[in-house]
């Protein structure tokens, strides 16, 4: 069995591999949830699918839950993270940015201690509290995809995400004209 992970190791994972990706990838996030028209949110592709809002729901609250799993060292399974009064789409990408930006803060200041703390997620598995940062991060990329392929259905632009999409050349080739 491998030794397990030092305070040292998960210092350097979350400060030389991990931030950058994170800051990264939150705004990708916010563009996707920008994205979703106010007049379509209930759209979904399939009756067992999830609607457009609650998908964008889930996606703020749980970026943001993740990140938090790290600072504090605990899962917290409360489903009503976002307050009810955040209803539109812009309302929760405005929520989800302004979270997102005080927990990118208050990650970077975790010790190495708390980084290798074990965390329970919902007694499937404990890992050190590290570990709950890619976890965390390709939950968000799996719904953000799932959410980014509703758009252009809702009659929405989709924005470049790993580089430049469709919609994106399109508007860079007219402004060019």
């Amino acid at each position: 069995m491998a030794d397990a992970m030092t305070a040292d190791q998960a210092t350097f994972l979350l400060h030389d591999l991990y931030m950058g990706t994170l800051k990264t990838e939150s705004r990708t996030t916010k563009k996707i949830l920008e994205a979703v028209p106010a007049a379509k949110v209930d759209y979904k592709p399939d009756p067992a699918s999830r609607s457009a809002i609650e998908l964008a729901r889930h996606t703020a609250a749980a970026d943001n839950r993740f990140v938090e799993t790290v600072i504090n060292g605990v899962f917290d399974t409360n489903p009503a993270m976002i307050p009810e009064n955040v209803k539109t789409p812009a309302e929760i990408a405005s929520w989800y940015e302004d979270r997102y930006a005080k927990n990118f803060e208050a990650l970077g200041k975790v010790t190495g201690e708390q980084l290798v703390k074990i965390v329970d997620f919902r007694g499937m598995f404990q890992w050190p509290a590290v570990k709950f940062v890619m976890f965390g991060l390709h939950h968000t990329i799996h719904h953000r995809g799932q959410l980014a392929s509703y758009l252009r259905c809702m009659g929405s632009k989709v924005p470049s995400i790993y580089g430049e999409s469709y919609d994106d050349a399109q508007a860079r080739k007219a402004a060019q004209a």
